[in-house]
């Protein structure tokens, strides 16, 4: 045999053994664990088991909310908002359909926040990506929800600066009933640097899309700066702002909010400081946990994790914060985690998002009850 031929033999090697491993590590600990899972209404078998799948074959699912009577409203990045009934599962149709999302890289239909007057007003918001010009933008819209289906768009705020990639997306209410809403650099970092820009921000707006007196500048939506592409908000006990933020090549960052305060992209990261910037409560260092969506259970933040592959628990009443993971590569990449009824967590997976290989049921919305961790 000649060199080469014998080069080529052990290059083929140890891409199969690669691959091999890959499949062991990655996709085929994903299949044992759906092996023993298929879509089912939430049970106490779930519940003393740990986690259960209640919806599969969604299509790149980012967010999610609950409505008063347990439904569960998602959001489809394409441009779906699909509706689930933990005890009957979920419906065939969407029951909105935005025709003018731009599923383009990072962007689409992203947030969803259920008014928490709904029970008055119907009111549900959604954030997605639109053409605007050449290019692309973000918006906020309001819809009402009557009969299984979302209708009456009414824009709240549009304009947030939208590109492929870093796009922000997440929207919810806080306890003092202001709509928040996060976003990204859109790929210009020094626009979060910049206040008269939307991009690489938190904002606060009232329901209706006016700017609140109390807001930290007049006129202004902007409640923080600074930012590169944050994708969770949670709210602790006490009434204190917690958002994670998708840093450059690891760094990224768990920060907990103040209005007024610029959290220093792309100036400082990591544990750097600079006068009048703030620096992260937690980062990653050279770590990737790429965390998206996130919500508080008691004394604890979890995270969703995507690069990371992990529901991350984050300890908020310790002196000497500490990040541990859970579920580590049995899901995938994990988008969003929201605290829903019983004290349980709901998850959506990130999984036919085109940075990895989907298992065949994928994507999924489980349930995972915390006291088992």
């Amino acid at each position: 045999m000649s060199a080469g031929k014998r080069i080529a033999a052990v290059l083929i090697v140890l891409v199969s053994a690669g691959l091999a491993f890959f499949w062991y590590d990655f996709m085929g600990q994903r299949e044992r664990c759906l092996s023993l899972m298929a879509p089912e209404v939430l049970s106490e078998k779930t519940l003393d088991e740990g986690h259960g799948v209640l919806a599969a074959n969604l299509e790149i699912p980012w967010s999610l909310d609950f409505l008063p009577d347990g439904r569960i409203l998602v959001t489809e990045r394409p441009g779906r908002v699909r509706l689930l009934h933990p005890q009957t599962g979920l419906a065939t149709e969407p029951v909105l359909v935005v025709e003018e999302v731009r599923h383009q890289g990072e962007g689409g239909l992203l947030g969803l926040a259920v008014h928490p007057d709904f029970g008055n007003n119907r009111l549900v918001y959604l954030y997605y990506t639109y053409e605007s010009g050449q290019g692309l933008a973000n918006r906020v819209v309001a819809y009402t929800l009557e009969n299984h289906a979302l209708s009456g768009a009414r824009t709240i705020i549009e304009g947030i600066p939208g590109a492929q990639i870093h796009n922000g997306g997440r929207v919810r209410f806080g306890p003092d009933a202001m709509l928040y809403v996060t976003t990204g650099d859109a790929g210009t970092p020094e626009a979060a640097q910049d206040r008269s820009s939307l991009a690489g921000k938190i904002l606060r707006l009232r329901d209706d899309g006016s700017i609140p007196a109390d807001n930290p500048f007049a006129g202004s939506p902007v409640y923080s700066s600074g930012h590169r592409n944050p994708q969770g908000l949670a709210w602790d006990k006490g009434g204190n702002l917690w958002a994670t933020e998708h840093g450059p090549r690891g760094h990224d960052e768990i920060n907990r909010i103040e209005p007024g305060k610029n959290y220093g992209w792309p100036a400082i990261k990591g544990d750097e400081r600079a006068p009048g910037m703030e620096s992260p409560v937690l980062h990653s260092g050279s770590d990737t946990w790429a965390p998206s969506g996130a919500d508080i259970l008691g004394d604890s933040m979890f995270i969703a994790g995507l690069r990371g592959r992990a529901l991350y628990r984050f300890n908020l009443d310790a002196e000497n914060p500490v990040l541990t993971a859970r579920l580590e590569g049995a899901f995938g990449r994990l988008r969003t985690v929201a605290a829903g009824p019983r004290g349980l967590l709901y998850i959506l997976t990130s999984n036919r998002d085109g940075r990895t290989m989907p298992a065949a049921q994928d994507d999924l919305l489980l349930v995972v009850n915390p006291a088992l961790f």
